[in-house]
């Protein structure tokens, strides 16, 4: 059974998704720092997924400091959680898993003890988001019906969280009720996360996929040959506007345009309540590389200029609900997402 991130006592063990789904690879860091290069170059990604891998590479970086004064070894930790807060800017649960060990941090006054509650918050941080993305399954399900075919986006499944998933959590728990479930999955250019990671998933697991490309997707909806569409996302700001992988907005246009329910799975700590509107959302460029290759092969001519935004926005007037494991917010256009902080 593959698994996407797990600790080793004195080193963290990833399947490297940049390989996938040709080679089934792992590697195993011993130095926080090169946790952190994992997390930027995307060995590993998906929101909850970086948290995770945050927390881990956080916790061991704590125990390579050699100090017991509690001064220098808060300098150092800041130190590390700078590094981390570095990697990706734009998915909230990477700040929410930091700021958690800033407080720990911040709270003890034994080195020893705080070393050892690092290790143990990250680990915990595992499993409760697992338990989370079954709960937010359980409780996106019911939106959908036997004999749907479900399309979604980018990789928000087990690779991109501790395990089972977001979006494709709320799938395999509707599956888990007995409803027979088809999936169309966008490549998801240019890193196609859902051409190379979501099938290879859903495949593991014997579900039913159909790999599309992404301008395939309002074909297919004109043809009514998709009744739902389920996403992940990065960051909810507090109007329920919601950042995700690149192309996402567009789909959710497609989606209004032929009355398609378009729904966002995602834990509570990718809300940001914090973040007020969709347009304060800092969004991550990434390397024009990206673009300009695929696999190692050059597919542009070189010198043509290339943007390579790895977010859009979809505003929360085009999104059905936002299903999470605290509830689901129903219309978010109309609520934002503080429902759920009062």
């Amino acid at each position: 059974m593959y698994y996407t991130i797990k600790w080793e006592g004195d080193s963290v063990s990833m399947l490297d998704q940049r390989l996938l789904p040709a080679e089934e690879t792992y590697h195993s860091y011993a130095n926080y720092r090169h946790v952190a290069e994992a997390i930027t170059d995307m060995v590993i990604r998906g929101a909850p997924a970086i948290g995770i891998a945050a927390a881990m590479g956080i916790a061991l970086g704590a125990k390579s400091l050699d100090t017991d004064n509690m001064d220098s070894f808060r300098e150092s930790m800041n130190a590390i959680f700078d590094l981390f807060s570095a990697t990706r800017p734009t998915a909230v649960n990477l700040f929410w898993t930091i700021n958690r060990m800033k407080k720990i941090v911040a709270s003890g006054t034994d080195v020893t003890a705080l070393k050892e509650q690092l290790e143990k918050d990250a680990l915990a941080i595992l499993e409760e988001d697992i338990t989370v993305n079954k709960t937010m399954g359980k409780n996106g399900a019911r939106f959908i019906n036997d004999g749907d075919t479900v399309m979604t986006h980018c990789n928000a499944g087990a690779l991109a969280t501790g395990g089972y998933g977001t979006a494709l959590g709320v799938i395999r728990a509707a599956i888990e009720e007995g409803k027979k479930i088809k999936v169309f999955a966008c490549e998801t250019r240019p890193y196609l996360q859902g051409a190379r990671l979501t099938t290879w998933e859903l495949l593991k697991d014997g579900i039913d996929v159909t790999l599309i490309t992404d301008n395939m997707a309002g074909h297919f909806m004109k043809k009514g040959l998709i009744q739902k569409i389920v996403v992940g996302a990065d960051r909810i700001a507090a109007n329920g506007d919601t950042a995700n992988k690149i192309g996402t907005y567009s789909h959710s246009v497609l989606a209004k345009e032929h009355n398609i329910p378009f729904y966002i799975a995602a834990p509570v700590s990718t809300l940001d309540p914090d973040t007020a509107t969709g347009e304060d959302i800092v969004i991550e460029e990434r390397s024009i590389d990206e673009v300009a290759y695929i696999q190692g092969v050059q597919i542009a001519p070189e010198g043509v200029s290339i943007k390579n935004p790895a977010f859009d926005v979809t505003p929360a007037a085009n999104i059905t609900a936002i299903i999470t494991e605290k509830g689901v917010i129903e219309n978010p256009k109309e609520k934002g997402i503080m429902e759920l902080f009062r």
